[in-house]
Formats: C-alpha cells, sequence, structure tokens
C-alpha cells in the first residue's frame, strides 16, 4: 500500500493523476503540467510535499549531535534559521540533501528528501546514539505546502486570517517562525525550490484541508494552479537545483556535485564523512556538475552520454525543453578537463549527435524588482 498525504482526498477532487514516489502516492499533475510550470512563473503555485520527512531533534546535546552527524556547522545557526546541509557516508559521498530549521537553542527540525527520510532518521538514531538528545519522526503527522511563485506573498495576504501574510512579509530567505493559528501549532518557512519567492507550511494533519482549500480560494483570483511533481522537476531543473537520485548519490562527493561549500571543516566535530574528505578538498575532482543548453529542438535525458570526439567525457544526469528559456537544458557530471563555460559537447540522443554548450547554472534567476 502506498502512503498517501493528508491532502489526498483535495487531490482527488482537483483531478490528479497520481504516481507512486518512492512509496507515497502524490500528484504528478492535474491538468497539462506546462500550464503549471508557467502559473509558477508568471503567478504562483501549491505543491503538495508532505511526503518529505520532518523529524525533530531536541536537547542539551543537539547543537554537538547535529554536528556529528552532518555536514554543517549548527553551533552558529541563529533561531529562526534554516540552512541546506548534506548527510554525508563514511566514505565521504552524499547520503541525503535537506533542509534543517533552528526553532531554539536545543531543537531543531530536519527536512530530509522523501526516498531517504528513514535513512536520514535511522542515521541520526545511530550517529546521535549516547548523547543528551530526543529525535522524533513527525512525518505521518503533518501536512506540508509549498507555495511558490511572484505573487506568493500576495495568495498569503488574501486568505481570511492575515497571520501567514503578516509573518510571511516578515521572513527572509532561509528563515522560519512558528505559529498557533485558531489553535493549531503552524509553521511558516521561506525557501522554496524553483527559483521563485517560495515559502512552505507545516500545518497538522487534522488541519490539512482547510489550509488547502483556502489556499485555493485565496489563490484563485491571482492565478495560482495546484501543481504536481512533474512541473516541480522542470522547474527546479531551471533553477540549477540537484535532485537526489539525479545529482546526487551515494556516488558522488559534494565537491562534485557544487555542494564543497555545504561542508565545514571549522567546526571541531569529527562528522561521518570528514576523514574521507579532508584530504582532497584542496584538490579538483575528476569530475564535476556543469549546466548544458542546445539551440536544437531535442532534448537529451537522464543517462545520455557527453561526447567530445569520439571520447565519453560524461553523462547527463537531468534534462528537459525548457518551458521558460524554449530550447533544452540539462544537468550532468563532466570530466574536469572539460568543465568550463562555453565548451562544446555533442550529447548522444538514440544514437544521433546533439550539440550542446556547457554553461554555468543556474539556467534561470528570477527577475529582480
Amino acid at each position: 500500500m502506498l502512503k498517501q498525504s493528508p491532502f489526498e482526498a483535495e487531490h482527488e477532487a482537483a483531478g490528479a493523476t497520481f504516481t507512486d514516489f518512492n512509496g507515497w502516492n502524490m500528484p504528478l499533475k492535474y491538468g497539462k503540467e506546462l500550464d503549471e510550470h508557467r502559473a509558477v512563473r508568471a503567478a504562483a503555485g501549491v505543491f503538495d510535499v508532505s511526503h518529505m520527512g520532518k523529524i525533530w531533534i531536541t536537547g542539551p546535546d543537539a547543537v554537538t549531535g547535529l554536528n556529528l552527524a552532518l555536514a554543517g556547522n549548527f553551533e552558529p545557526m541563529t533561531i529562526g534559521r534554516a540552512r541546506y546541509t548534506l548527510a554525508l557516508t563514511g566514505e565521504g559521498t552524499i547520503l541525503d540533501d535537506l533542509i534543517v530549521y533552528r526553532f531554539a537553542e536545543d531543537r531543531f527540525l530536519a527536512i530530509p528528501n522523501a526516498g531517504n527520510a528513514h535513512v536520514v532518521l535511522g542515521a541520526l538514531r545511530e550517529r546521535l546514539a549516547g548523547l543528551d538528545v530526543t529525535i522524533v519522526d513527525e512525518t505521518a503527522d503533518h501536512g506540508l505546502l509549498a507555495l511558490q511563485g511572484p505573487k506568493a506573498l500576495d495568495v498569503l495576504h488574501a486568505l481570511d486570517d492575515p497571520t501567514l501574510g503578516q509573518h510571511g512579509a516578515e521572513l527572509k530567505n532561509y528563515t522560519a517562525v512558528e505559529l498557533t493559528i485558531d489553535g493549531a501549532d503552524i509553521i511558516l518557512a521561506r525557501t522554496g525550490y524553483t527559483g521563485e519567492i517560495g515559502f512552505e507550511i507545516i500545518v497538522p494533519t487534522e488541519r490539512a484541508s482547510e489550509l488547502w482549500n483556502d489556499l485555493m480560494a485565496a489563490g484563485e483570483p491571482h492565478g495560482m494552479l495546484p501543481c504536481g511533481l512533474a512541473a516541480r522537476d522542470s522547474l527546479r531543473l531551471e533553477a540549477g537545483m540537484p535532485l537526489y537520485g539525479n545529482e546526487l548519490s551515494t556516488e558522488v562527493t559534494p565537491f562534485e556535485a557544487g555542494l564543497g561549500g555545504v561542508v565545514s571543516f571549522k567546526k571541531s566535530e569529527d562528522f561521518v564523512g570528514r576523514r574521507a574528505l579532508e584530504p582532497i578538498k584542496d584538490h579538483t575532482p575528476d569530475r564535476v556538475l556543469v549546466g548544458l543548453v542546445s539551440e536544437q529542438r531535442r532534448a537529451g535525458r537522464a543517462g545520455a552520454q557527453l561526447i567530445i570526439g569520439d571520447q565519453h567525457v560524461g553523462d547527463i544526469t537531468s534534462g528537459i525543453p525548457s518551458p521558460t528559456l524554449g530550447s533544452p537544458i540539462a544537468m550532468g557530471y563532466i570530466q574536469s578537463d572539460h568543465c568550463a563555460p562555453g565548451t562544446e559537447v555533442s550529447v548522444d540522443v538514440r544514437g544521433k549527435a546533439l550539440p550542446y554548450t556547457v554553461v554555468d547554472l543556474p539556467f534561470y534567476s528570477r527577475p529582480k524588482n
């Protein structure tokens, strides 16, 4: 049996097409995925991301424990901040990428990817064993919606209750606040995975339907649409954001993925993966993650080979025809000797060599007001 989001009934009523995503029955799209993609770029879209993990780490040793278990440094993190970080293997490769919020000196919330939530939970319990820390998995107890797009704040302001709009206007990027609205404990955060202004709302399961319906009513006049996993993937790729299972895996180091800055070697803790990464932190990796664009129309997909001359120099990890740019884009790993922007490569698509050019990421950046 697939796990169900607390918004399952709302998705069905909205006409969603469902898919099995890491053991969860999640909406792939509601209508045309291109319409959903464009709604987020031009107005707003709301995504159900309840399948993401929600793991609380609390107690006097919470900071020490997280510094041992994860790659980031959580000691200087101020209350109300969010941090993108990595869980690493002992070999220094990526077990998962996740966001950690700090809500008190000794109280943190980790949001791992759906497919790795149980892996991260197990790793935290193992790595923090013996410390004065409590670890609680509340994934099944809460719904999580992501509101994305240039009109996202307008949608929050249009809600009947002004609380989310008022606090949303005050949040800076990668911050969060705990609220109580009509007796329900709610978390409002501002991060995002689309390259647009983005808010996340964590709500108790029993209040999930109410939140969904309120957002739909508030968002309709602003052109907001419910959006599925298909649009989420195309949006994140345009924004140059890696996806676990595509760009990130236990076969990839942070340095190869361009995430070396996420790893803190300044902290004193001997975090998992440190001994493997420290000797190579100043070396250029053999391969690195790059962006690729093309002026022809056919898109190279994950697994397609990157060719220079008759040499196989890399592979695509994600590729689409970009709805925003109107041409194919891709991310992939390429040998470091060929990673300079402007390098021309061929992508093998069903036996035909198509021209692509290496570019800096991201492909799309939100226009500055």
